[in-house]
């Protein structure tokens, strides 16, 4: 899908869409849980899509209703399947990888080549330090093996997926199990709201340090309504917006969400300032935005990306490919990058989106001010889809080809 936007001046209020982050987990603890549950709203992305394929896979019933996914829980050792469907999901494949290490049998994860190459350092170490198995196979990846309680020593520099997918798969064994996390933690607000997440479910998981975490056996998750707060993540494309000049308002977030990126609204304050230096280290799915931001304001400078090479699409060089046409040079570091200073110009060449969807919009906000055509643009179903048609409503000239 190619879209091609005219610059201009976009007016209105919008809604943040339902968090994507808080969705996954949320849907994961009531799959979890005995009985039924809603989880409402639900923004029925690529991702959210992929989360609910597994968790059928494991056993869980869900359907829609409106927009809310009504969720009968099941047990994930007891799935008949042996095939986990993760679409192009990172957060699906390293959250339910751990519960298919629940009954001993092989089971596969499926998805995307460029899902199924993504770092999986944590989980590979583990399976080898336990004597299971775990290979990547052109069906998949292929897994095998028990969990069982216990002590379980793990890096927190690479995801805080991992942990989460273990203090899934952990709570459902029968003992207490103790997860120590070597830091530096990366991404920490992440595994703040799973644990936010599972609490709300009747499972209390202690964090007696930092880096360790008590994760309690044999408890149950409870059945019930859930409330999906509004994505600060995906509200970071209209907040930059709004503070590049456009009069747009922004409703549906909590001012008191775990979720790391609601610093964007900090963040774009001080780029605006000049000078700026900002730390993405538990932000990364930031960083697009705000290099695009960064081009439309003198410039300035990111650290922590190292991570931003292992996501849907290697970040830092995409969005540095994309930037120079707008004549913005990039330069990229081991842990930083620098936008320049430069003015820039409408792009006399088609943008790509990567197949990013961060990439994407962030490209949409830029465009608002030089136009240009974007490749790609469907990247945005994968956590917003309803993206383009919220730029029309409030006024953005939108041609789709």
């Amino acid at each position: 899908m190619q879209v091609r936007l005219e610059p201009g001046i976009l007016r209105g209020t919008v809604g943040a869409p339902p968090s994507k982050s808080m969705a996954h987990r949320m849907l994961i603890c009531a799959a979890l849980a005995e009985g039924e549950s809603v989880v409402r709203p639900i923004e029925l992305s690529e991702d959210i899509l992929a989360t609910s394929d597994g968790l059928r896979a494991l056993g869980a019933e869900i359907r829609q209703e409106g927009n809310a996914l009504r969720v009968k829980g099941c047990r994930p050792a007891d799935a008949d399947s042996t095939v986990i469907p993760c679409r192009e999901s990172g957060s699906t494949l390293r959250f339910l990888l751990p519960m298919c290490l629940l009954n001993g049998k092989e089971m596969t994860l499926t998805g995307s080549e460029r899902l199924l190459s993504r770092p999986l350092d944590v989980y590979e170490t583990l399976c080898a330090d336990c004597g299971f198995r775990m290979e990547r196979t052109p069906a998949g990846l292929r897994v095998q093996g028990k969990l069982t309680p216990g002590e379980y020593t793990v890096r927190g520099d690479l995801s805080s997926q991992f942990l989460t997918g273990l203090a899934y798969a952990l709570s459902l064994l029968q003992g207490e199990s103790v997860l120590r996390i070597l830091p530096p933690v990366e991404s920490e607000p992440y595994l703040r709201m799973t644990l936010e997440a599972m609490a709300a479910s009747g499972v209390a998981v202690t964090q007696t340090e930092t880096e360790t975490l008590v994760i309690p056996g044999g408890t149950c998750y409870r059945a019930g309504e859930k409330t999906v707060e509004g994505d600060w993540s995906n509200a970071a494309f209209f907040e930059a917006l709004r503070q590049a000049g456009h009069d747009l308002r922004i409703t549906g977030l909590r001012e008191d969400s775990l979720q790391g990126d609601k610093v964007c609204r900090e963040y774009f304050r001080q780029i605006t300032a000049g000078g700026a230096s900002v730390d993405v280290t538990d932000c990364p799915d930031l960083a697009p935005v705000l290099m695009a931001f960064a081009a439309m304001n003198g410039g300035a400078r990111l650290t922590g990306t190292r991570r931003l090479s292992f996501k849907e699409s290697d970040r830092g060089q995409a969005m540095a490919e994309e930037l120079a046409k707008f004549g913005v040079t990039v330069t990229i570091g081991e842990n930083e990058i620098i936008v320049g200073s430069e003015t820039p110009y409408s792009p006399r060449t088609n943008l790509q989106g990567h197949n990013d969807h961060r990439i994407v919009m962030a490209l949409a906000v830029l465009c608002t001010r030089t136009g240009g055509v974007i490749d790609g643009a469907e990247a945005v179903r994968k956590s917003f889809p309803g993206f383009w048609d919220t730029m029309r409503i409030l006024g953005a000239e939108i041609t789709a080809g």
